[in-house]
Parts: structure tokens; sequence; C-alpha cells
């Protein structure tokens, strides 16, 4: 019997030489991501433009998979299976980073870190340490919340305010030290210096005692960023002038390394 004209279709080559399918049943669970996790058909097929008949029979396969269960008020939700295969990727990701962040540590001779926002809260998922008998200790998985550090301004600094604004309000922005901004107004004011100055700092916000400077990873396939951290009297003003354009390079080679792990 020949294939039917549903499974030809699903089984087409892409314009990129994939399989059509695969590369439609992605794009959806990247607008379901970026959707807040949550959606339906009718907002999945406004949004790529695929008729619902097609969205449908993609959704039912997700959700046969794990990837996307079905909620009792008939909306589609992203499943647990994509936990395993996020929690694998970021290691990967660290592993991936870990060459990068050991420059940074020989060239500043600070500790160098690689984090993701995770929800509400920054995972680190990379650290390579500084050589100094006194430096930093970050756990690799570790988890913090944004407003206190240097990587989740910079994580976060292209986000809407209305947004940023609905994550403070879940967090609560509770102060880990006297140094630390527990206002949204004081948050959102910092988020507008990093944007005009093109890193953010942590300044004794998390650890009194220590600062951080970040930056985010361009392009990343997932929100990423990279920082340095050391004692305040090493990481000076004028330290910052010579460490940031070592961060702002190394987020760029790191930017098109994991491009190059996915190419077209």
């Amino acid at each position: 019997m020949p294939p039917s004209s549903a499974s030809t279709t699903d089984s087409t080559k892409s314009a990129t030489g994939g399989v059509q399918s695969l590369e439609r049943a992605f794009d959806l669970l990247e607008r379901m991501a970026d959707a807040g996790g949550e959606v339906g058909l009718s907002e999945l097929a406004a949004s790529s433009g695929l008729p619902l008949p097609t969205i449908h029979r993609l959704m039912r396969t997700l959700v046969v998979c794990g990837y996307v269960r079905q909620q009792t008020n008939r909306r589609y939700a992203l499943g647990p299976r994509l936990i395993r295969l996020g929690e694998s990727a970021s290691r990967l990701l660290g592993t991936w980073a870990r060459p990068y962040l050991a420059r940074l540590v020989e060239e500043t001779g600070e500790t160098a870190n690689m984090a993701l926002l995770d929800g509400d809260e920054i995972v680190y998922v990379a650290q390579v340490p500084s050589k100094h008998s006194m430096r930093m200790f970050t756990e690799v998985g570790r988890r913090v919340l944004p407003h206190s550090t240097g990587v989740g301004k910079a994580l976060l600094a292209n986000t809407p305010d209305n947004e940023v604004r609905a994550l403070l309000a879940r967090t609560g922005m509770p102060a880990a030290t006297e140094k630390t901004i527990t206002t949204p107004d004081g948050f959102l004011a910092a988020l507008q210096d990093v944007r005009r100055l093109g890193y953010a700092l942590d300044d004794n916000e998390q650890e009194i005692g220590v600062r951080c400077l970040a930056v985010s990873v361009p392009n990343s396939p997932t929100a990423a960023a990279i920082s340095i951290s050391g004692p305040a009297g090493r990481v000076t003003e004028s330290a910052t002038d010579k460490i940031v354009p070592m961060l702002q390079q190394v987020a760029g080679e790191l930017s098109e390394a994991l491009a190059s792990q996915n190419p077209a």
C-alpha cells in the first residue's frame, strides 16, 4: 500500500536538507517555550503559520513521546522528558565552555564562571578557579537569584521591564548583603547601566568582599553569561577596564564555537 499523503508530507525534506516534520516539531517546542511553556493549538497555528491538522498531528506525537503534555483545559504544556534533555545539554554547554573560561583565568588571574537562567533562578554550569589562594568558589549546579548577581544582570539586561518586574515579584528580592539591590526600580536602573556599559557588575551584592564582572554570550542557543569574580581588592575599577574587553572577546569566541556545534 502506498504511504498516505500525511506521512509523505511529514517525511519530506526541508529546504535545509533535513526532515521537515522534525524541524516543525522542534519549532513548535521552541514556540511553546517562548510562550511560557503552555499554549493552545490556535496560538501555535497563529505564530507558526502551520495548518491546525498538521500541528495537531505533531503535538499528538510529542505527547505520546512524553515531550509534551495535554492539560485538562485542552492546552498543551512542555513535558517532563524534556528535563533530562535540558540537564544533559546544560552539562555539555559547561564542558564546551571550560577552555574559554580557562583562558579568562589565565589572562585575568580570577575565577571564571558560566551561568544560565533557569526559570527564575541563575544556575552555574561551569567554573574554572583562580590559582590565587584567596579566590571565589561557586559550585557547579549552585542556584542563586538574579537580582544579586552580575550574571543575573547580564542575562536579564534585554528582557522587557514588565517581565523583569514579574520575576522580581516572584523571587521577593531578598538581601544577600547590605549592598544587595532590593527594589525593582533599583534593579531596572542597574539593567540600564548594563545596556549602556556593555557589562554587568556585582559589587559586594552577593557576598561581601567579592566583586564580579559579567557579560552575556551573544546568540547562545540558550541565554548564557560568563563572568570573572574575585576579591574586591583585586577586581578594582582600574582592573575592570582591562578585564571587560577580555570577557567580551571570549564571549564572542564562545558564541561562534557554540554556533559551529550546530551547522546549517
